[in-house]
């Protein structure tokens, strides 16, 4: 996993798109995770988390986006493709990503209970499984972290076992990135 990306400011207005997908999750009771894929410049799907209205934990931002690009093109498409996501992909989305042979994968944060991009596993580079795909980690990090942290103090009813959460506290402090993480 990379964590220096070139043409940061190129990287940096597609992430921009992905974390106001986030955001939007975030006000519609949903975790905040959202993402933009671009092919030549041009964002062609957004997705934002929808597992809390449909019940269905399949319904991640990238898999939505995903649903909307197949729409109307053929999948091929996205082997000259980039995701931009808030949220290191999980090992399910990160498996899909490689057998539609994404061409790249920018993230904010972490995913260090599920991530499948160096976060638990190393699906995007497993050896004998498909094209394997870069992932660059680290791009608007802070604000991601901030967004899951907004989403997880408040009460989550649709979760599958709701926790009581009157007394947690929005923790504001982000660490610095470890070098031994995946983000590092």
């Amino acid at each position: 996993m990379n964590a220096y990306v070139e043409n940061r400011p190129y990287h940096e207005k597609f992430m921009r798109e992905a974390i106001e997908m986030a955001e939007l999750a975030l006000r519609s009771d949903e975790t905040p995770v959202g993402c933009v894929f671009v092919h030549d410049g041009e964002i062609i799907g957004k997705g934002m988390n929808g597992t809390n209205a449909t019940l269905n934990g399949t319904r991640h931002a990238e898999f939505i986006a995903l649903s909307q690009i197949l729409s109307r093109h053929a999948s091929s498409i996205l082997s000259q493709t980039d995701l931009y996501v808030t949220v290191e992909p999980c090992i399910m989305c990160a498996s899909v990503l490689r057998q539609f042979r994404i061409r790249a994968v920018y993230f904010g944060c972490a995913n260090e209970r599920f991530g499948g991009c160096g976060g638990v596993m190393d699906i995007h580079n497993e050896k004998n499984v498909d094209v394997p795909y870069p992932v660059y980690g680290g791009i608007f990090r802070e604000e991601a972290i901030m967004l899951l942290r907004r989403f997880y103090v408040q009460e989550n009813e649709k979760a599958p076992e709701p926790k009581q959460k009157k007394n947690r506290e929005l923790k504001t402090e982000i660490l610095p990135v470890d070098v031994r993480t995946p983000e590092g």
